[in-house]
């Protein structure tokens, strides 16, 4: 048995140092390599709780300089009681020794969920956004709920607290500060964290307990399979399906088509010639999971690949913006002058050429935090009857008042319409709930309408 002055574990910029070890022990630790610049073997931090448990299970005696916390107990003073499927899910974290993954529509309660986990695992807790708007929503919430201060990172902020909120990208920027001081990480919206510079953050933390939410996990990429190895199986799950009219409002989804005027059915179905031929030839096939990244690649090293790739471009974007569907639009927006409508587009341009035609508000990435408060506030409110917006209110946006959701064009990722759907379905009094797709028809906009409805939510 080792003696506690051979075997020591440190935390440095999201790794650990194990110094002590024999050669022969550690090369049994498969996640453990030696480096001689620091004379210490190194791991990811992620692999501290596992590290740990090996040492206490083989009898090693060591001393733990990683872990910068203590237990640290919170009063709740949220007055709230957890639904039943709540408790079952705070339950099957727990059982899952405080790892894993929670999937939940949109409005079901996801932030109280969280809120009964920091209680219950008495550990300082990071919790983890997506924007710096749901790291300001998550600061209030958990500020009313433990009546404690709360430390932020991001925004101009930088107050790391025992319970501290962030976004993402601070969270990798300042990971070596934070690191090893929480035992908990609350990762907001975790389909986010898979990708290459975001998944950092999980394998830097140490954090023993992880907690993963999201009401749609699925990513184009593949890439959700990692949430596995980054914080833990899914340990439970519920669709929007499950909740529709108890704690979820009632809803309808509609496509209403659209016919492409003459003279862009004819620019549409040249271009959409020009490029699919060009596919052909090279033997391209879009639907295979290299195809656009080949289309690309092949399409830049010649001018007619450059012909095909613009000819994509245009066909695309008639699709999806074609003059009929603005009168469309002005129909549906007029039946529904007294809901509360949210307009869905695929890009900037046409949010902001909607946004003058129709005389309504508009939030973009673009739009500054103090104005797009301003005007979230008067569309709940009753002032503004309806808002345009592209991507940046698909996630973590509460406008419970939203009646009528728009889709004027999008992406054919399903996640990206569940979560527009699920700006619309908060509880609010009795509403019921419409969504409404403008498809452009004998388009492939039909074909991209058919793929991001393959969900629970859309089997009516």
């Amino acid at each position: 048995m080792e003696s506690t002055n051979e075997i020591q574990i440190r935390f440095l910029d999201g790794t650990l140092l194990v110094n002590g070890l024999t050669e022969d022990r550690a090369l049994r630790i498969p996640f453990l390599v030696y480096d001689k610049r620091v004379s210490a073997f190194r791991a990811e931090a992620i692999h501290y709780r596992e590290l740990v448990e090996l040492f206490v299970n083989e009898k090693v005696v060591y001393k733990d300089n990683a872990k910068e916390y203590l237990p640290y107990r919170l009063e709740l003073k949220d007055s709230r009681k957890p639904f039943a499927y709540q408790t079952e899910a705070l339950d099957s974290w727990w059982k899952a020794r405080g790892r894993g993954v929670v999937i939940l529509p949109t409005g079901t309660g996801k932030t109280f969920l969280a809120i009964l986990a920091i209680w219950k695992s008495t550990r300082p807790t990071m919790v983890i956004t997506p924007t710096i708007d749901l790291m300001n929503q998550w600061y209030q919430v958990l500020e009313a709920a433990f009546q404690v201060p709360v430390g932020m990172i991001g925004g101009g902020s930088h107050d790391l607290k025992p319970l501290t909120v962030t976004t993402y990208d601070s969270a990798h920027i300042h990971l070596g500060k934070w690191g090893n001081k929480a035992g908990l990480v609350v990762f907001d919206e975790c389909h986010h964290l898979p990708g290459p510079l975001y998944s950092t953050i999980a394998r830097g933390s140490l954090a023993p307990y992880r907690l993963g939410l999201s009401a749609t996990p699925e990513r184009s990429d593949g890439q959700e399979t990692l949430l596995d190895e980054l914080i833990g199986p899914i340990c439970f799950r519920k669709e929007i399906g499950e909740f529709k009219g108890e704690f979820l409002a009632n809803y309808e989804s509609k496509r209403v088509f659209v016919e492409l005027e003459p003279s862009e059915l004819t620019t549409y179905q040249e271009s959409r010639k020009t490029y699919r031929d060009y596919l052909n030839r090279k033997g391209i096939n879009l639907g295979m999971p290299n195809g656009w990244a080949r289309f690309l690649f092949e399409g830049g090293r010649s001018e007619e690949g450059r012909k095909a790739i613009e000819a994509f471009r245009i066909q695309k974007k008639i699709a999806f913006h074609a003059e009929a569907k603005i009168e469309k639009l002005k129909e549906l927006l007029l039946k529904h002058r007294e809901d509360p409508s949210i307009i869905f587009c695929s890009d900037n341009q046409k949010v902001y050429e909607i946004s003058r035609k129709l005389l309504i508000p508009a939030i973009t990435h673009e739009t500054k935090a103090r104005e797009r408060r301003g005007i979230l506030e008067r569309f709940k409110s009753g002032v503004f009857s309806a808002i345009v917006t592209n991507k940046v209110l698909n996630e973590g946006v509460d406008v419970p008042s939203a009646r009528v959701g728009i889709i004027l064009s999008g992406s054919g990722t399903v996640r990206e319409h569940v979560q527009r759907l699920g700006r619309i379905l908060r509880k609010h009094k009795d509403k019921e709930a419409v969504l409404y797709e403008i498809i452009t028809r004998n388009t492939s906009e039909e074909y991209t309408s058919d793929r991001r409805r393959q969900h629970d939510a859309y089997r009516q």
